[in-house]
């Protein structure tokens, strides 16, 4: 994350304020309000003095492809299939040289003090954190590796509601472990490399990247080098060795808590504002496994750990989500029947005003 900030600066690609903002509705206010422009990178968080924020950061495609190297959208498209089909796996450092265990907090009593949790729209009761990437290794993802989102509220202080969509990875995996006495040891990473967010987003592929499969090599291939990953301190998982702040800890299936207050007061799942999201969840609140949060570990608080703030409905989720999926249907129709694909066409995006693609270029339909 560093170093791509480092980069997008020198290429006068990155805004970097200085300007107090609000986690309560003002960080997502203007994400949304500049989505499809600039990172931003906020120096100042309210409440959250050892804490910074990006947002935006793959918010404009043009910025990703100078990310990683790619000309054009086709190319994209191309170069991330042959990572599918190319994948470099990932190597294991000491914990001594991780920089995100530069400091360990075991037992923390509030999670939400070493992170930073947002609120979307003032329907939303509570704050939430979405930007957290799960790792799932070894044994529990069928000898492979696996990242993905899914959202949290830490209402109990170290243990939060963890949302699983159906059919996901992670809910293969919940699912294979619902009946066992045995919770699954999770880290959940903030501030990552992107090429392991844009992993993240690569949910539902699941002919090319079934369950097993090592979606962090995967990532390696797209950067071009192995991702680093250091054994976490607390449970049998592994972390991202130069993420910003990791939680570690264990997943139970069947502690299932309402998400909010609010509705577990009134007792009834889906009728209650929550976090608004895509399919699956329909920004309600439901009863969710839970987290249970045995440590904290971070860069040091005095060079002020970055989190990647996701809105949602924005164009960040949406390069995300699309950047793998495209080249996943791309890979399958090459298995399906070789040397059928010539040529690839990105979608255009209808955003209420007229058709354009991932640049945002305005173009011509019939």
């Amino acid at each position: 994350m560093r170093g791509t900030l480092e980069f997008l600066e020198a290429e006068g690609d990155l805004v970097v304020t200085d300007k107090e903002v609000d986690p309560d509705l003002e960080i997502i206010s203007l994400q949304k309000k500049f989505d499809g422009g600039c990172p931003i990178l906020f120096n100042n968080v309210k409440g959250k003095p050892n804490n910074r924020v990006v947002t935006n950061l793959l918010s404009d495609q043009n910025i990703i492809n100078k990310l990683f190297g790619w000309p054009d959208n086709t190319t994209r498209t191309r170069m991330t299939a042959d990572a599918l089909r190319n994948p470099i796996p990932p190597i294991i450092i000491d914990q001594k040289d991780a920089p995100v265990q530069e400091v360990v907090i075991k037992d923390p009593v509030d999670v939400n003090d070493y992170i930073v949790p947002v609120r979307h729209t003032e329907f939303e009761p509570e704050l939430t954190v979405g930007s957290g990437i799960r790792c799932v290794t070894g044994k529990h993802f069928e000898g492979g590796t696996d990242l993905g989102y899914n959202r949290m509220n830490f209402r109990w202080g170290n243990i939060g509601t963890f949302q699983i969509s159906p059919g996901s990875h992670m809910w293969q995996v919940a699912s294979r472990y619902y009946k066992s006495d045995e919770p699954i040891p999770i880290t959940v990473c903030f501030g990552v490399p992107p090429s392991c967010t844009m992993l993240a987003g690569a949910g539902f592929d699941y002919v090319i990247l079934p369950e097993g499969c090592d979606e962090i090599a995967v990532a390696g291939a797209m950067q071009g080098a192995p991702v680093r990953m250091v054994q976490a301190r607390t449970v049998d998982a592994l972390a991202l060795a130069d993420a910003e702040v990791v939680l570690e800890g264990y997943i139970y299936p069947r502690d299932r808590r309402f998400e909010t207050a609010e509705s577990e007061e009134s007792g009834m799942q889906g009728r209650h504002h929550f976090h608004p999201e895509w399919s699956g969840y329909m920004g309600k609140a439901y009863k969710a496994p839970t987290f249970h949060c045995t440590a904290v570990t971070t860069r040091a608080p005095e060079s002020k750990p970055i989190i990647f703030a996701l809105g949602v409905h924005t164009m960040d989720e949406h390069n995300i989500d699309t950047t793998i999926r495209e080249a996943a249907m791309y890979e399958l129709c090459q298995r399906m029947q070789p040397g059928i694909v010539t040529d690839v066409n990105i979608p255009l995006l209808h955003d209420g005003l007229g058709w354009r693609d991932h640049s945002g270029q305005e173009e011509q339909q019939d």
